[in-house]
């Protein structure tokens, strides 16, 4: 506060007071100096606020960005994080020519098997696809949880012939994964995938409603397979 009054410098400062219980507490502490109708300094106000250090401040931060942009049960990306990169995929296409494709995954007869294993089993399949699916993607990449068993994955600058090299990974290597349960039985799971590349005339839900559709051509025709149109 003396330092602000001398030069009429607005201050900041995180300091630990010790509170009369003993322990320390963190404070902000901010100084504002006070002027006459002249402008001279005739003295200066200082604010106090609990619990604020530049630490916490940023573990509060991550914390929201990680509420607002993962899903809570597979810790991968949220549907409003997807919504939000396909919209900027398709700006990037419109005004740059840079190819994208989506990959629309969705997990087989996932209703039988939370009937007949219980829903806490299928939560651990749902992390068990979400998490393979997202550690074998391209850096670049993205995917996430579009809503119940379903995932999307966006497949920067591609053609159809990597589009389905990465999608046939991708299902073999969901397929190749298992659960072992208590009776050291082994529980697998398999997805059906449609996939498409944007095109000229694309809008945001345009290229979902293909790749859906897609997708659910591949459960037709007998699931754990690809459909690309």
């Amino acid at each position: 506060m003396a330092a602000t009054m001398q030069d009429g410098q607005p201050r900041e400062s995180y300091v630990y007071l010790h509170h009369a219980e003993g322990h320390r507490v963190p404070v902000q502490i901010r100084a504002t100096p006070i002027r006459d109708d002249s402008g001279n300094i005739v003295g200066a106000v200082e604010t106090f606020n609990k619990g604020f250090s530049p630490e916490k401040t940023e573990r509060r931060i991550r914390k929201l960005q990680q509420t607002a942009l993962l899903d809570p049960l597979t810790a991968i990306c949220n549907r409003r994080h997807l919504e939000s990169r396909l919209k900027i995929s398709l700006l990037d296409f419109q005004e740059n020519k840079i190819p994208f494709g989506l990959l629309f995954c969705d997990i087989d007869h996932f209703k039988n098997l939370n009937d007949t294993f219980g829903h806490n089993l299928g939560d651990k399949v749902l992390r068990m696809v979400a998490q393979t699916l997202r550690a074998n993607i391209r850096d670049a990449d993205t995917m996430g949880r579009w809503g119940g068993e379903e995932f999307l994955v966006i497949l920067q600058n591609v053609d159809t012939k990597s589009l389905l090299s990465i999608a046939e990974k991708l299902l073999n290597l969901v397929r190749q994964s298992h659960l072992t349960l208590s009776d050291k039985r082994t529980l697998s799971a398999t997805i059906s995938i449609g996939g498409t590349l944007v095109r000229k005339f694309d809008t945001f839900d345009s290229i979902v409603d293909r790749a859906d559709r897609l997708m659910y051509q591949s459960k037709a025709d007998g699931r754990n397979r690809i459909t690309v149109g």
